[in-house]
């Protein structure tokens, strides 16, 4: 297994967002942003940090796959890449963009590596503070060089977390609504990459998700079990990067998850 040095990753996403992303923080031009669909927003901030992370990414380890956010809205025969044996690099090069084009500080960049079914390595780096959690599969979950690990194991009426509304069907969209009050605190960021700090390091307690972009859920979903954290979806199965699915529950503890799953059947 190729292991990427931790220091040289943060390096890299400190240049990039010292020359693309910092520069254009509550500075952005409005032809400068665009709806790539009805959706979601992108900018040439986007464009420009996702091409620069392809093209030293895939330096660092000859022969990788690349997939970013950016590209796949283009080309989404790209999730092919991940059935594939050999390596891939999995790039959000803004997480939280439209967070970022209205000034609000939650935004992240999102690095993994894969190889096959397996998710190797993964980042997630906030540009504003230099802060980066690494995790490394079967060696834990670090900020900067600090191991963290999940304590967390409130109960539903104690727990706090996010539930994702925009995609469910109306089926499973009366459900959400009908479980929501259940929670002592529901509330999403418009950033998934800081939902899954915050989970890792015991502030959160979980998500509830309804669409599963893998450049969203592969950084997040191995910094969350490495720290301890656990993930399922609704039919039991846990997360696979290769597999396309719908829906997932993130949680700090196995007694939550356990309880969430069961509301959500009933």
């Amino acid at each position: 297994m190729n292991e990427i040095n931790n220091e040289q990753i943060k390096s890299i996403l400190f240049e990039v967002s010292k020359e693309f992303i910092l520069p254009k923080f509550k500075n952005l031009k409005s032809e400068e942003v665009k709806f790539k669909n009805k959706r979601d927003l992108v900018t040439e901030v986007d464009l420009a940090v996702e091409e620069k992370l392809n093209n030293i990414l895939c330096s660092l380890l000859p022969n990788s796959l690349f997939v970013g956010e950016e590209k796949f809205s283009l080309n989404s025969k790209l999730f092919d890449c991940y059935k594939q044996n050999q390596y891939c690099w999995t790039v959000d090069p803004i997480d939280g963009t439209a967070n970022f084009v209205n000034g609000k500080e939650k935004f992240a960049i999102m690095v993994a590596l894969t190889f096959s079914d397996q998710i190797i390595q993964s980042w997630i780096y906030k540009p504003l503070t230099e802060e980066i959690c690494s995790a490394l599969l079967g060696e834990g979950t670090f900020i900067n060089d600090e191991k963290i690990i999940i304590t967390n194991n409130r109960n539903i009426s104690e727990a706090s977390g996010s539930i994702s509304s925009k995609y469910w069907n109306e089926t499973f969209d009366l459900k959400m609504k009908e479980i929501r009050p259940k929670f002592k605190q529901v509330k999403s960021y418009g950033c998934i990459g800081f939902e899954y700090l915050e989970i890792a390091t015991n502030i959160r307690d979980f998500a509830i998700l309804s669409n599963l972009s893998p450049w969203d859920h592969i950084p997040g979903i191995l910094i969350v079990r490495e720290a301890g954290g656990f993930d399922i979806h609704f039919d039991k199965t846990p997360y696979a990067h290769n597999i396309e699915k719908k829906n997932l529950v993130v949680s700090g503890s196995i007694t939550l998850q356990n309880e969430i799953i069961n509301l959500i059947k009933e």
